[in-house]
C-alpha cells in the first residue's frame, strides 16, 4: 500500500518514518514545534468519524477543510470529530443503540466498563459530531423514514444552540443508532509535543449514496467527497493540506470496493493505541510511528 512519504530511510530495523514536507502541512503547524511546553498536555477523550458513501468510482469519504481561525490545525482537511460530552454517555443516548450495548463498547475499545467517560460515549460523540458539522444522520434508522431537509436542519440547531441532547434529537426524529452501520478502526493519541492533544477513537460510519454535506460554517470552509486514493492524491499534489493520521487513515481505507467490506473488515480486527513523535525536520516535519 503507498504511504504519504518523501523518503524511504530507516532507522535500524523499524518502519519508516513519514517524512511531510512543510507547504503539505496545515498553515501553523510547523510554528507548534517551536513552542513545546515543559509539561506534555493532557489529552482530551476525542471521536472522530470518517463518513462514508458509495459512489461510481468506489467507497467515497467526506473531508472538511477547517477554519483559518480555529485554534486546531488551521486549514487542515479532516475528518468531522470533536471531544466527547458527559451526555453522550448517558442513560438517555445508550438506550437508542440498536446492536452496541454498553458492555460490547467497553469490550471493543478495550475500556474499562466503569470508565470516564464510558467506551459507549464515543461512539454516540463520532455521530453526534456528524451531526453538528455535516448536518448528516449517519448511522441512524429512521422510525418514520428519512427525515425531510428542513426538520434535520431545525434538529442540528436545536442540538448545536438550543441546549438540546443527541438523544432528544434523535427522539424528535423518530430515529435510532444501528450499531452495524459504525465501526471503530482506529485509536490516536496526539504527540506529546503538540499544544492541544487528544485521545481519539476513530469510527467509520456509512450515510446513505448521494448525501450532501452542509458544512457548519462557523468551523469549516469547505467539504468534499473523494475515494480515498483520490484524496491521497491530492494531497501528493499539494492540493489538500492534512495531517498525520488523516493520511494515514486514508492509506488504510485504499484497499476497499465498498462501505460493507470496509465494516466488515474492521470489526474482526484488533485496533492498536497509536502516539507518532514528530521532529521538524529542515523540509517540513518527521513522524515516527514504533
Amino acid at each position: 500500500m503507498p504511504r504519504a512519504t518523501d523518503g524511504d530511510a530507516r532507522d535500524g530495523d523499524g518502519p519508516a518514518p513519514y517524512d511531510i514536507p512543510e507547504e503539505r502541512l496545515p498553515p501553523g503547524f510547523i510554528e507548534t514545534l517551536d513552542n513545546v511546553q515543559a509539561t506534555p498536555a493532557v489529552p482530551h477523550p476525542s471521536a472522530t468519524v470518517v463518513l462514508m458513501r458509495e459512489a461510481d468510482d468506489g467507497a467515497e469519504v467526506l473531508l472538511l477543510r477547517r477554519n483559518r481561525a480555529t485554534g486546531f490545525v488551521p486549514g487542515a482537511y479532516v475528518f468531522p470529530g470533536g471531544r466527547v460530552d458527559a451526555a453522550d454517555g448517558e442513560d438517555a443516548l445508550a438506550e437508542r443503540w440498536d446492536g452496541l450495548t454498553r458492555g460490547a463498547a467497553a469490550a471493543r475499545l478495550g475500556i474499562a466498563p466503569d470508565a470516564n467517560p464510558p467506551a459507549i460515549a464515543y461512539y454516540g460523540a463520532a455521530l453526534r459530531e456528524a451531526v453538528e458539522e455535516t448536518g448528516l444522520l449517519a448511522g441512524a434508522v429512521a422510525g418514520r423514514g428519512p427525515p425531510r431537509d428542513d426538520v434535520l436542519r431545525e434538529a442540528r440547531e436545536a442540538l448545536m444552540g438550543g441546549g438540546a441532547s443527541f438523544a432528544a434529537v434523535l427522539g424528535s426524529l423518530g430515529a435510532r443508532l444501528d450499531g452495524a452501520a459504525v465501526e471503530y478502526i482506529a485509536h490516536w493519541v496526539t504527540p506529546s509535543v503538540e499544544p492541544r492533544r487528544y485521545d481519539t477513537r476513530f469510527f467509520a460510519a456509512r450515510v446513505p449514496a448521494g448525501s450532501r454535506a452542509v458544512y457548519d460554517e462557523r468551523e469549516m470552509t469547505d467539504a468534499v467527497w473523494l475515494t480515498p486514493h483520490a484524496a491521497l492524491d491530492r494531497h501528493r499534489r499539494g492540493h489538500l493540506p492534512m495531517i498525520f493520521p488523516t493520511i494515514r487513515t486514508l492509506e488504510d481505507l485504499c484497499d476497499f470496493a465498498t462501505v460493507e467490506e470496509l465494516l466488515a473488515h474492521y470489526r474482526a480486527r484488533a485496533i492498536e493505541r497509536v502516539q507518532p513523535t514528530i521532529v521538524r525536520t529542515a523540509t517540513g516535519v518527521r513522524l515516527r510511528v514504533e
